[in-house]
């Protein structure tokens, strides 16, 4: 059986890219079988069309506009905005930008509360994917989500959720039930957010809150408060700090998103402290004591995405992006400086899940719904530039 999610011809010719015979996957995607699918001449997918954003299309050189067009409110969940991907969904903690091909950019699209997963994409409507079964109860419920690594083989999508009696990895493909791959995460009345990243070297990095309890990132014994490093069964990944052991770093209290630089050569977690919220460079074998920036102000540090010359990071109270200097070694160049909080006209309120597309774009998920002030097209997924234009004009709260 052919495996096709919704109506998308674009996911189909990506997955053409590998799937070049007829495989079966026992343990992944049990009773389906993969059909030859024709391979493409190219190494890769082709890239997105992207739509124009602030006066640009996807090519280098922008296009010129003397005088941005006003953008037209939301009526109901009809959003006038071109960056707009999805509207009327619940509350968007994750997304994953999908393979891309010359229809457009798609993502996969995941709602805290609900625990739905949706396949989105320009000019068409949300598909469900599946449903998961999640306690959404404090901060918890499903808020991180990642593509396998090698997920033009597989279909798997990786989801991280809040259950009755824990937090956990699960894995899934459209049509099946999900599969439990890494379980007992403790749970807590609070710090049960949890986020996902594959590190480009085929394992996935799972950074888990503390449960409330603040000694449990510093306990090794204990799957709380980690960046962990696993592969796709949920083992400790080959080439850990210590072998046979899933950490990877400690010292997480409540993580709001994970991020990597396009080369994989720095990874980012963005956390939420006592007294303040941070974000650490991730490296193998440490404590997260030492962050590359702090916000004594807490604005709530959700997604994040490197860009190569800025980290960009949504916040889910203050309503903006920090827009993060980033120095040729990889470490942070000067004071963050607040983008996209609708002063300028560029904003959407809170944002939630964030992931690139590449160094120019990125899909974030905005969460109006959780505590802010939501217009009637909320929850959006929105495509982002990753170093937008000053003084530009492109959504409006």
């Amino acid at each position: 059986m052919r495996i096709r999610w919704g109506r998308a011809p674009w996911l189909l010719a990506a997955c053409g890219v590998v799937l070049a015979g007829c495989a079966s996957f026992d343990d992944r995607a049990a009773g389906q079988t993969f059909e030859p699918a024709p391979e493409l001449s190219a190494p890769a997918g082709p890239q997105p069309q992207l739509p124009e954003i602030d006066g640009s299309s996807g090519s280098a050189t922008p296009r010129p506009q003397a005088s941005p067009t006003p953008i037209p409110p939301p009526q109901g969940c009809t959003d006038f905005d071109k960056a707009v991907v999805a509207t009327c969904l619940d509350t968007v903690s994750a997304v994953a930008a999908l393979p891309g091909t010359d229809s457009g950019p798609a993502a996969l699209a995941a709602e805290r509360t609900s625990g739905r997963v949706l396949q989105v994409a320009s000019g068409g409507p949300a598909t469900q994917l599946t449903k998961l079964d999640v306690n959404a109860a404090g901060d918890g419920g499903l808020t991180g989500l990642a593509l396998s690594p090698t997920f033009g083989e597989d279909q798997l999508v990786f989801a991280y959720v809040t259950t009755a009696t824990d937090n956990r990895v699960v894995r899934f493909t459209k049509g099946q039930q999900a599969k439990p791959i890494l379980t007992g995460i403790p749970k807590g009345a609070s710090g049960n957010r949890g986020a996902l990243l594959t590190d480009g070297k085929g394992a996935l990095l799972v950074a888990t809150g503390d449960a409330g309890n603040p000694s449990a990132g510093a306990d090794p014994n204990s799957l709380a408060g980690k960046v962990l490093r696993i592969d796709t069964a949920g083992n400790a990944a080959a080439g850990n700090p210590t072998p046979g052991s899933r950490v990877l770093a400690t010292g997480v209290r409540s993580p709001g998103g994970l991020c990597k630089s396009a080369d994989g050569s720095r990874v980012w977690v963005t956390d939420h402290g006592d007294t303040a919220d941070l974000v650490y460079r991730v490296t193998a074998g440490a404590s997260l004591v030492a962050p590359a920036w702090t916000w004594p102000d807490k604005p709530g540090l959700a997604g994040c995405a490197d860009s190569g010359q800025s980290l960009m990071i949504g916040t889910s109270v203050a309503g903006n992006v920090q827009q993060v200097p980033i120095t040729l070694d990889g470490s942070v160049g000067g004071q963050p400086k607040a983008i996209m909080d609708g002063k300028n006209g560029i904003g959407y309120g809170r944002y939630g899940g964030m992931d690139p597309v590449d160094t120019r774009y990125a899909f974030v998920g905005t969460v109006n719904k959780d505590g802010g002030n939501p217009v009637s097209s909320d929850d959006r997924v929105v495509l982002i530039q990753l170093q937008p234009p000053s003084g530009g004009g492109s959504g409006k709260d």
